[in-house]
C-alpha cells in the first residue's frame, strides 16, 4: 500500500464518505496534508509521488510542527489544528496499515500548545442597530445585506451556515423558524422573529422582480450563491461604514464570527440559561459555552461600577420638606428637576 494510496483513501473514503465532514473541514484537512507533504519532501528530497509511509515518524512530526510556528509564523491555535489533522489520519493509517500503529501512538501523544484563551469579541445593540441601518433599503443587494444581517444576529449562525441557506431552510409560517446544517452535517431548528422573516420576504420579492432564480436564499450580483468569503467582506463593508455614527465601531474587525459572539451573549443575558444558548449555537460541548458566561459577569460586573454602593455611615438624607430651601433646591436639581424660570 503506497503513501500516495493511503492519502486518497483517508479523504475519499473516510473523512468524506465514512465521517462525513463538511466541505470546508476536508478543505483544511487537506491544506494542512499539503504543508506536511511538502515539508517531508524537502526534508527527503523526493517528489510527492515516491515519498513512503515508513519515511513518516514522531520526529518529523515535531519539526514539522516548529517549521509551522517558525517559518511560517502559525499561532498556537493554528499549529493545534493542524496536529489535530495529522493525529486524524495517522489514526486512519493505523487502522490500514497495522505495522503503524506503535508510531500512531507515539504521534497521539504528542501534546497541544497552551492557547490563551480570550474573550470572545462582542457588540452592542447600539452597534447591531448602526451597522443594520447602513445598507441602502433602496437597491437590491441593499435589501439583501439587510435581511442578511438581521438573520446573522437573530439565528447566530456560523457565516458557512448562512452561505448553505436554500429557500427550503426557511419556514415562513407561523411559527418562523430557520433550520441550519452544522459540523457534521447536525442540524438545528432556530426560532426568527417576525421582522427577520418579513425582511427575508422583502428580499425575495426584489429578487423575483429582478429576475434572479436560485434555490440559495443569498446570493451575489450575479446570482451565484453568496460564499462566505462574500458574506465575511459584506460584514467588514458595512462596520466600516457604520463607524462614523457609531464610534465605538473605530478600529474594530467586525466579522461574522462577532456577530455569532454576539447573538450568543446577548441570548445568555436574556435567558441565564447555558443550555439554551449551547443548543442555539450548535456547540458539542458545554465549555465552548461557558466562556459566555464570564463575558456575562463581566459586563454586569462593570454596570455595577459606574454606581456606587450605598453608604450605612452616612447620616440619611432629610426629606425635601424638612431641609432648608437652599438644599431642597440643589437636591432637586441633583435629581434632574429644574425649576421654572421666574421674574
Amino acid at each position: 500500500m503506497t503513501f500516495s494510496y493511503i492519502v486518497t483513501a483517508f479523504f475519499t473514503n473516510y473523512l468524506a464518505a465514512e465521517r462525513g465532514l463538511a466541505v470546508n473541514t476536508i478543505v483544511g484537512y487537506s491544506y494542512c496534508m499539503r504543508l506536511l507533504i511538502n515539508f517531508a519532501c524537502d526534508r527527503f528530497g523526493v517528489e510527492p509521488e515516491k515519498l513512503a509511509i515508513n519515511q513518516l515518524s514522531r520526529e518529523l512530526i515535531i519539526e514539522f510542527l516548529d517549521y509551522l510556528e517558525t517559518t511560517r509564523l502559525n499561532v498556537e491555535s493554528t499549529r493545534n489544528q493542524r496536529l489535530a489533522a495529522i493525529k486524524t489520519f495517522f489514526h486512519f493509517l493505523a487502522r490500514n496499515v497495522p505495522e503503524m500503529m506503535h508510531l500512531n501512538a507515539t504521534v497521539q501523544a504528542i501534546q497541544e500548545k497552551k492557547v490563551e484563551q480570550k474573550p470572545p469579541s462582542s457588540m452592542t445593540m447600539a452597534e447591531v442597530n448602526a451597522i443594520l441601518a447602513v445598507p441602502d433599503p433602496d437597491t437590491l443587494l441593499g435589501v439583501r445585506d439587510r435581511a442578511l444581517l438581521q438573520l446573522m444576529y437573530n439565528s447566530g449562525a456560523r457565516v458557512q451556515e448562512l452561505a448553505d441557506l436554500t429557500f427550503a431552510d426557511v419556514r415562513f409560517q407561523t411559527p418562523f423558524t430557520v433550520t441550519l446544517t452544522g459540523k457534521g452535517r447536525k442540524t438545528r431548528v432556530i426560532p426568527l422573529w417576525d421582522k427577520t422573516v418579513t425582511m427575508i420576504n422583502h428580499y425575495i420579492q426584489r429578487r423575483q422582480r429582478s429576475g434572479v432564480k436560485s434555490d440559495h436564499l443569498f446570493v451575489n450580483h450575479r446570482g451565484n450563491p453568496l460564499t462566505r468569503f462574500g458574506i465575511e467582506r459584506m460584514v467588514t463593508k458595512h462596520a466600516r461604514q457604520a463607524a462614523p455614527e457609531c464610534p465605538s465601531l473605530c478600529g474594530r474587525a467586525i466579522t461574522p464570527h462577532v456577530y455569532r459572539h454576539t447573538a450568543a451573549l446577548h441570548l445568555l443575558e436574556a435567558t441565564n440559561d447555558m443550555f439554551i444558548v449551547k443548543d442555539w449555537l450548535g456547540h458539542a460541548d458545554i465549555r465552548t459555552t461557558n466562556r459566555y458566561l464570564e463575558v456575562s459577569v463581566e459586563r454586569k460586573r462593570a454596570a455595577l461600577e459606574k454606581f456606587p454602593p450605598p453608604d450605612g455611615d452616612a447620616p440619611p438624607e432629610q426629606p425635601h420638606w424638612k431641609q432648608p430651601e437652599l438644599m431642597a433646591f440643589l437636591s432637586r436639581l441633583s435629581r434632574g428637576v429644574m425649576l421654572p424660570v421666574t421674574g
